[in-house]
Formats: structure tokens, C-alpha cells, sequence
């Protein structure tokens, strides 16, 4: 289960900055998304997306579940306002980081240090639609009660981390949030993009898209088969393995499980997750705001066959530690390993074939001396690699 993550902010910054409605936004870069993974040769049972009635639907039964628990929090926040756009949302805000320095830090997150953001705490901020200087304002606002949840959490995440294997850096970024003690997130935003906030006095509010966004893999499951509880509300069957970078662990390991948790139902929570590093771009950070970086569309343009780039990507996967990608490395990467090592190996492998065996690979018995010989000498390395 895959597909775009079309709601809050980032759509609502990027139909301004196109001059296109919201929705255009969501259907011209859905079809492009597709079609680059349709270029890569990757395939889904579902590639969906967010921005569905299916999605509002789901979404607002887990609202009303978790409210009907009494685990939300009503309070006014401050929050930055600009004429004529009015509220602003986090990413229509840009500032100096209080934690870094960085002046070039979003109203969510800074991408030099990391850090979440509240677009209140950056230092000298300004609007990006007009460069406006904003001031501050107070509206009200949802928050998960998340201290509440934080003892049922930290026994989900206990026992799943060990049974799932899960590597170390998402483990030390989620216990470090359980270990500074969780406080309450707030889950609205004054947007006009986004599934709707089913609560009287939120007409004008929408949910915030780390709540929402990771309730799109039950929507995007439930727009594949109308049975789809069967995966979702069956954890004795169903194991759910995630995939994703760092910077997106706690909203999948401390978000979204005590959103389940909030609702009381026996929900299938997430077992294993696969977390990477971060892949860097020729000394800098990669940026899709910024346009910083190469991306799916720009590696299907460079006419690079598919395969190279996948080899490529695999081959400087960041796993342990922060990779970089330059454009030299993988010139010399096909170059030398592709070309030359690999080439090389398959082609005195077909020589040999062509010269000794009439170009026929023979077929190995399973019960022969030399396939018995094969399987206790390759099954050891296999049961390795699995390892």
C-alpha cells in the first residue's frame, strides 16, 4: 500500500506558487508520482491517495473515537497571522532557527539541524506570499492528549521494537521523545485544504497532516477492498512493516500508534520498519521546496536506464549512516562496478557457456552428488544473508 500524501500545507503552498486549485495540485503531481514509479518498475497492490472521501471518512471515525475517550484537548495557541492570507500555515512561514542558527528554517521543521518547529519559536520570521512580517495571534485548536497515552506507548513500543527489529537510529529517535517525557500535539490547522475537523467551532479548520497523513495507508488499503478491516483490525494475522527516512520516525512510531491507541479499538499496529538515514546531494541537503537535489522525474529525464539508477540507490543506501549522492560517483559507480566488474563477470560467464556447453546452461539434479554438493555448499550462505 502506497500513494501521495495529498493534504495540509505542502499542497496548499505549492497551488499558490502554480497558480492551480488545490485539487489540480493533487491530481498533476498524483499522475506524475505514478508515473515515475510505473518507470522504476515499481508496483503496488494500491498506489492511492489522501485527498479521497474514503480518506474524510476514516479519518473522522478515528477522530470521533479517540474524542468519544475524552483524548483530545481543546486550547487557544498562538499562531502567526498575516494580511491578507490570514493564519498561516507552517510552511507559508520561513525564519532563523533558534536552535541552529540556520536562516533559511520553514515554520515546521529546519532542514539544516533537523529540529520540529513551531513557526511561533523562528527568529525574525516572515511570509512567504508577499514577505509580509506577521504577527502573532490566537486561535483555537485540537491537541492529543499525549501524556495520557505515553504509558501504553512505551509498553507498544518495548515489546514490538525487539520483535520487530527495529534498527537502532528509530529506536534512539523514539525513545528519546518518550524519554524527554511526550506532551500534549496539536492535530488542527487554519487551512482550506484538508480533511474537515467534524467539531463545532472548527468549520474553518482542517485536520494537521501528521494526524491525517498516516490514516491514508488504512483509506488507500480500504480503497483496494471493501474487506479491509481484515487487515487492519486483525493483528493476530497481520504483521504491518513500514518503510521510510529518519526524519519521519516519531510520527509513525509515536503519532500514529497513539492515535490507535486513543480509539480503544484492537487495531493492526506497525511491526517492523525499515528507516534509513539521510541520502545528502553533493555536499548539501536534498529540498523538494527548495528544489534542491535529484528526483524522480529528473532521473527519468536524464535518459539514465532505470537500472543503473536502482543500482545505484541500493548501492549507496544510507543505513547506517548519512550517504551522498554526487553525480560523479555514479558515473564511476556504472563505470567501474557496473561496467567493468559486472559486464565483465557476465560476459566471461556467457563466453564460457557458448565455448564449453554449446550455449546451453545444464539443468542440475536436486538428487545428484553435484547438486547435493551445490546446496550444502551455497544453503549455509544463504541462511547468512538472511540472517
Amino acid at each position: 500500500m502506497c500513494g501521495t500524501d495529498e493534504n495540509g500545507t505542502a499542497t496548499q503552498t505549492k497551488a499558490l506558487e502554480e497558480k492551480l486549485t488545490c485539487r489540480q495540485i493533487c491530481d498533476k503531481y498524483h499522475a506524475i508520482h505514478k508515473e515515475i514509479y510505473d518507470w522504476f518498475e515499481i508496483s503496488f497492490d494500491q498506489f492511492g491517495r489522501t485527498s479521497t472521501p474514503t480518506q474524510t471518512y476514516i479519518c473522522q471515525s478515528i477522530y470521533h473515537s479517540i474524542s468519544s475517550n475524552d483524548m483530545f484537548i481543546e486550547e487557544s495557541m498562538q499562531q502567526l497571522y498575516c494580511e491578507p492570507i490570514g493564519f498561516l500555515a507552517e510552511r507559508l512561514v520561513e525564519g532563523t532557527c533558534p536552535k541552529c542558527g540556520y536562516d533559511d528554517a520553514r515554520g515546521d521543521q529546519c532542514d539544516s539541524c533537523g529540529s520540529l518547529l513551531n513557526p511561533t519559536e523562528l527568529l525574525n520570521p516572515r511570509c512567504k506570499v508577499g514577505n509580509g512580517v506577521p504577527e502573532i495571534r490566537s486561535t483555537n485548536h485540537l491537541f492529543l492528549d499525549l501524556p495520557r497515552l505515553e504509558s501504553k506507548l512505551h509498553d507498544y513500543v518495548t515489546k514490538t521494537s525487539k520483535q520487530g527489529g527495529w534498527s537502532s537510529n528509530c529506536v534512539q529517535v523514539t525513545m528519546a521523545w518518550l524519554r524527554d517525557g511526550l506532551k500534549k500535539r496539536c492535530i488542527t490547522r487554519d487551512l482550506k485544504w484538508g480533511t474537515p475537523v467534524p467539531r463545532e467551532g472548527f468549520e474553518d479548520k482542517v485536520f494537521y497532516v501528521w494526524f491525517d497523513a498516516p490514516i491514508g495507508y488504512i483509506s488507500i488499503t480500504a480503497a483496494h477492498t471493501a474487506e479491509w478491516e481484515q487487515w487492519w483490525k486483525n493483528p493476530k494475522d497481520v504483521e504491518l512493516v513500514q518503510f521510510m527516512g529518519k526524519d519521519n520516525v516519531p510520527f509513525h512510531t509515536v503519532i500514529f500508534p497513539s492515535t490507535l491507541i486513543g480509539t480503544g479499538e484492537d487495531w493492526t499496529m506497525m511491526k517492523s520498519i525499515s528507516v534509513t538515514e539521510y541520502l545528502n546531494y553533493e555536499g548539501g541537503k536534498f529540498s523538494k521546496s527548495r528544489g534542491t537535489g535529484v528526483f524522480g522525474n529528473d532521473a527519468k529525464s536524464t535518459k539514465i536506464e532505470k537500472e543503473v539508477w536502482r543500482y545505484y540507490l541500493l548501492a549507496n543506501r544510507p543505513e547506517q549512516a548519512d550517504a551522498m549522492f554526487m553525480w560523479n560517483d555514479l558515473k564511476e559507480k556504472n563505470n567501474a562496478e557496473l561496467l567493468a566488474n559486472l559486464g565483465n563477470f557476465v560476459n566471461r560467464v556467457l563466453s564460457f557457456c557458448a565455448a564449453r556447453m554449446e550455449g546451453i546452461i545444464p539443468k542440475v539434479a536436486k538428487d545428484t552428488a553435484v547438486g547435493l554438493a551445490l546446496g550444502a555448499m551455497i544453503g549455509p550462505l544463504v541462511s547468512e544473508y538472511v540472517t
